[in-house]
């Protein structure tokens, strides 16, 4: 399954134009101060679409998010499109959608925004490279201690040696 975006204009343009849904599954999640209802449908009509490689099930989610903060609701809503090779229904498309952005959230966003990895100034190799396995070698290790907030956990970690030492009981 990939994410269509501008990196395929014309394929992308084709789908967004001749999308149907054959069939469609709502998906609501609540927490956080926030509802997010996603509309996950599925079209397996590729007639007019170009010949693409395996493709057999064209994806689109339409999502609205519901904020709550001070008393407003803050509405946004988005569309996007996939194409699989899978041939597989739409929950099971909404739930596959859903685990790729655990993993966006888990990771991604924690080295990009807990880290600031995408601010970093290196670029002279090996540095970027031993930068990464440094970030990924922190992450593991405060998950190993259970943290389950990585900002928490960098925050703390960042007090002094002692902490560190105590924290992974090191000597």
């Amino acid at each position: 399954m990939a994410a269509l975006k501008g990196n395929q204009p014309s394929l992308f343009k084709e789908v967004k134009t001749n999308f149907t849904p054959e069939v469609t599954y709502l998906q609501i999640n609540k927490g956080h101060g926030r509802i997010e209802k996603r509309h996950v449908s599925i079209c397996k009509n590729l007639d007019s679409i170009r010949p693409w490689p395996g493709l057999t099930t064209l994806i689109q989610v339409k999502s609205e998010r519901q904020v709550f903060t001070h008393h407003v609701i803050e509405v946004t809503t988005e569309t996007r499109y996939y194409i699989s090779s899978l041939s597989l229904t739409a929950q099971e498309f909404a739930e596959r959608i859903r685990g790729y952005w655990g993993v966006e959230n888990k990771v991604h966003y924690v080295r990009d925004v807990t880290q600031g990895e995408d601010k970093s100034r290196i670029r002279t190799n090996p540095l970027p490279k031993i930068f990464t396995i440094a970030r990924n070698f922190t992450l593991n290790l405060y998950r190993d201690q259970m943290f389950k907030n990585m900002a928490q956990a960098q925050r703390l970690c960042s007090f002094g040696l002692d902490t560190l030492k105590q924290l992974f009981r090191m000597k």
